[in-house]
């Protein structure tokens, strides 16, 4: 056994990334910077289709056809919402599958693809008229002042659509079973247990559907909260050591209540970004031509507010991906000092690199990650070794 006076956390850093030949890390930075671009692309692409619906008259001809105000929101922002869908579908087909299957992160055949991104749509088109319903009954009901009690809503909206999500969304898409009886459920449900996460909803779901990334997540709220692990994890030969240092991740991130704070920081930006719409909604509507829109609590005018989202969210991405980085590192913290397995840990982040280029500049990493690189990550983790030298971690679970 090496001493620990001399073990070199840099040193084992450095090893940890020479596992990957050079041309896999430059690999892994086209395709992160890649998509640094495609967050510019996309918003355009948005804010283009936006304009095309806006320009068209669409809404404003079916508008004036209801009476009912609700009525029109939901009818008015449902044709948008599949005009816009449609538009955008060769441009997500591009992104989300196409380069997706040119970097082998996926193997999802297109027909499968277009089924759930169909899916996909409905779903987003049930929550988006849920939301935008109670948006504009508070644009009609208090047009000075409704953005503020906007923050309120979005947040609400956000824990409800926590709740929910693992029992009437996520199902849509995957396949969720109980971890099987064995090592791995055991060792999770263990820590589980002394961490005060639910030990008994602990799945496996077959996330290689969609994607060949290694990963694992949290979801659900209060009685529907689940920690979830991709079958792509086994399939990659995660041993004990990983699925712990995994697993104790995903629970920083539940039992610091991460999912309550991200919906706080959520609808304090919401307030901020219908403030904007409030005051830009005129100008966007002069600068795309649109005609016939009769103030902010018209529905044909549901383009307009979502391009001024659009171009707020995109310049908002460093704050956002900001807020995200930071719970992403307490939850390598709550990892490290729980599931105490900081080489499981280095081991699984090197698993993701070839989607997360793991060295890149101060600069890039604020602006563009929404996780700590993981040079950075690896790096942490021996530095806890380091100060925590193997006789003081305790006795660590054996290999799988």
């Amino acid at each position: 056994m090496i001493p620990a006076s001399s073990f070199d956390p840099a040193a084992a850093t450095a090893a940890y990334l020479a596992q990957l030949p050079p041309e896999a890390h430059a690999r892994a930075q086209a395709y992160t910077q890649g998509g640094y671009w495609l967050l510019l692309f996309g918003a355009l692409a948005a804010v283009a289709a936006a304009w095309l619906v806006l320009r068209s008259g669409l809404l404003v001809r079916l508008r004036s056809r209801i009476n009912r105000p609700w009525l029109a929101v939901l009818a008015v922002i449902a044709v948008d919402l599949v005009a816009e869908g449609l538009l955008l579908t060769p441009w997500d087909v591009y992104e989300d599958w196409a380069r997706e299957r040119s970097y082998g992160l996926s193997d999802q055949p297109l027909t499968g693809w277009l089924t759930e991104h169909a899916i996909g749509l409905a779903v987003s088109m049930v929550i988006t008229l849920l939301l935008a319903s109670g948006l504009y009954a508070l644009a009609r009901r208090a047009p000075r002042t409704w953005w503020v009690w906007s923050g309120g809503l979005t947040a609400v909206f956000v824990v409800l659509l926590m709740v929910a999500a693992p029992v009437f969304i996520q199902p849509l898409f995957n396949t969720y079973r109980p971890a099987p009886p064995g090592p791995v459920r055991e060792a999770v449900a263990r820590l589980a247990r002394e961490n005060g996460a639910p030990a008994d909803k602990i799945v496996i779901y077959d996330g290689s559907r969609q994607s060949n990334r290694y990963t694992a997540n949290v979801s659900g709220l209060f009685g529907t909260a689940r920690i979830a692990m991709s079958d792509v994890m086994f399939a990659k030969g995660a041993d004990l050591g990983e699925v712990r240092a995994v697993v104790g991740h995903e629970m920083g991130h539940y039992v610091q209540h991460h999912v309550l704070w991200m919906a706080g920081g959520y609808g304090l930006l919401a307030i901020f970004a219908l403030w904007l719409v409030d005051r830009l909604f005129p100008l966007v509507l002069r600068l795309t031509g649109a005609r016939g829109v009769e103030g902010l609590a018209d529905p044909a005018g549901f383009p307009a507010v979502g391009i001024i989202v659009t171009l707020m969210a995109l310049a908002a991405t460093p704050l956002t991906n900001s807020m995200t980085r930071i719970g992403e590192a307490a939850a390598d913290r709550f990892s490290l000092e729980r599931a105490r397995e900081p080489d499981g840990l280095a081991r699984a982040l090197m698993k993701t690199v070839e989607y997360r280029y793991a060295t890149p500049g101060n600069l890039e990493e604020a602006i563009f990650y929404s996780h700590p690189s993981v040079g950075s990550r690896i790096r942490r983790a021996m530095d806890w070794k380091a100060a925590h030298p193997p006789g003081s971690q305790g006795r660590l679970p054996p290999g799988k």
